[in-house]
């Protein structure tokens, strides 16, 4: 509606799970108090399509259809399906959708003249949640779980969950955007976010509800495998040290070094790894300094000379007192 510059009268939706809800067993059903608020906001009557009754959408399902037929076909025109970023991809359709409707111009400035003014300020896109990060540094969102750093327990946060991501906030600064989950019951946990709870108990990791998430790639999960069978009591303590020191320091060393020692055949150790990752710093052997004999003649005779000089001076003084005092 920002887009077109206004507001119709009526806005028309399917079955939507979001828009409609039902009420009873008997299939009455009304609308969600969300849909209806944002009716209110643009001030717009909300109508349903009937069900069973496909035809009454016919118009914006084909339409749709057409457009997605539309998108293939230039998209193989292009030649490649790839492209640099999201954002590309995003202009690439809207320049899409601006070219054919360019057909439609003067139909739509008819339709554009009946359109009501839109509201002082659009409605913004999205929901904001108080939530408190967890002891075990997790928060939970609409019913998914995601991790936030552990310096962050205990700390109440502002949640704007937007279509695509989840910003959290403290206070007014922005501490962490995450990507947002669809549907319930999901979990996104980063491994950097939970690994010193668990390096402290390792012997929870055996347990740990979100285990698989501690596995930044194959590399890793090999590793693991390799500890537990050839060290199957040390193996969680030893993959959590390893872990840790990703977290600290370089995944990508890290998992370079856990490649090499495989590749060596030598055994997997915490220790191993950490040499690879963090090698001894460099010391320069000592040079000790050869000191010369010490000749303290030298000195002697600098005093002898100096006293030469001194007696020779004072008899100068002497005689030209004299000689001045004879003249």
């Amino acid at each position: 509606m920002w887009q077109i510059g206004g507001v119709p009268q009526q806005h028309r939706t399917d079955h939507l799970g979001a828009a409609i809800q039902r009420l009873d067993a008997k299939g009455r059903e009304d609308f969600t108090q969300n849909y209806q608020a944002l009716m209110a906001h643009y001030g717009m009557q909300p109508t349903w399509n009937n069900t069973g009754e496909a035809h009454e959408n016919g118009d914006v399902e084909q339409a749709h259809f057409r457009f997605k037929e539309a998108v293939d076909q230039a998209l193989r025109v292009r030649g490649t399906r790839d492209f640099t970023d999201r954002l590309t991809y995003e202009r690439f359709v809207q320049e899409l959708a601006r070219q054919r409707n360019l057909t439609r111009q003067s139909r739509f400035v008819e339709e554009q003249a009946q359109l009501r003014p839109l509201p002082t300020l659009p409605l913004a896109p999205c929901r904001e949640l108080k939530v408190t990060v967890s002891r075990f540094s997790t928060i939970q969102v609409l019913r998914n779980t995601y991790s936030l750093p552990s310096r962050l327990i205990g700390t109440s946060l502002t949640v704007r969950v937007r279509s695509e991501t989840i910003e959290c906030y403290v206070g007014s600064q922005l501490t962490a955007t995450l990507p947002r989950l669809q549907g319930r019951q999901h979990h996104f946990i980063n491994y950097r976010h939970v690994i010193r709870s668990l390096v402290r108990k390792p012997g929870a990791f055996a347990a740990y509800r979100y285990r698989e998430e501690m596995f930044p790639n194959l590399v890793f999960r090999q590793a693991y495998d390799q500890l537990v069978k050839y060290q199957s009591q040390k193996a969680d303590v030893e993959y959590l040290r390893i872990l840790y020191l990703a977290a600290t320091n370089s995944e990508s060393e890290v998992e370079t070094a856990l490649i090499l020692l495989a590749e060596s055949g030598k055994g997997l150790t915490f220790e191993r790894v950490r040499e690879l990752v963090q090698p001894a710093p460099f010391k320069p052997e000592a040079n000790l300094l050869q000191m010369p004999p010490v000749d303290l003649s030298q000195y002697d005779q600098l005093l002898s000379s100096r006293a030469s000089v001194q007696v020779a001076r004072t008899t100068w003084t002497e005689e030209r007192a004299g000689a001045v005092t004879n003249g």
